[in-house]
């Protein structure tokens, strides 16, 4: 069974000062980006959790097929967003891969590298490596996917695959996914590598 792909999308970028999910890379927002990988990696389909603006980010997700949930409790964090999708997704039962919308180096080959790291992984469970810590982009296995309506605090599934037998997580090591987008620092990085459209003041 295809996996099925969540692309969190819900948070209001405070820290950054504008949306993230609406900057843009070769003039495609990167949630319409996000969404067009994630669709692109060979899933069963793409649903898109949307919290903050959830109008307008709905507008830039125009022309992909795509299923979309509101997150009402997007203030709350990631987690809430994954317990969204959890009860988008409640007669589903096969794997899911997990993105955000923030690494603008992103390509559908890290994500494919991922479903296939998965499959013969003795967890089922694939993840990318960020320093010491497994995150995301990352393929969940049923059975820890069903776990999602349990997540506490913020960190989504890290905890959970950290706790997995020794060498049973295929780990992806791409190092451009660890620039993400969380303060103007980031996107002036990520502007001057090449992953990010110049944006006004």
């Amino acid at each position: 069974m295809a996996p099925v792909a969540v692309v969190l999308a819900a948070g209001a970028s405070r820290r950054l000062g504008r949306p993230k999910q609406l900057l843009t890379r070769e003039g495609e927002t990167l949630l319409h980006r996000t969404a067009r990988l994630a669709l692109d990696s060979g899933v069963a389909r793409v649903l898109v959790v949307l919290g903050a603006r959830h109008e307008t980010m709905r507008a830039a997700l125009v022309g992909l097929d795509v299923k979309v949930s509101i997150n009402a409790d997007w203030e709350q964090g990631m987690v809430s967003s994954l317990q969204a999708a959890a009860r988008s997704l409640a007669e589903f039962d096969g794997s899911v891969l997990v993105l955000g919308c923030d690494q603008p180096a992103l390509e559908a080959a890290h994500l494919r590298a991922l479903v296939a790291g998965a499959a013969g992984a003795s967890s089922g469970c694939a993840a990318t490596l960020h320093r010491q810590a497994l995150g995301v982009p990352a393929l969940i296995a049923p059975a820890l996917w069903r776990e999602a309506t349990d997540l506490q605090g913020d960190r989504g599934f890290g905890a959970a695959l950290a706790r997995q037998a020794a060498g049973s997580v295929w780990r992806l090591q791409a190092p451009e996914l660890e620039q993400d987008l969380d303060t103007p620092g980031d996107v002036e990085v990520a502007i001057a590598r090449g992953w990010l459209d110049s944006v006004s003041p």
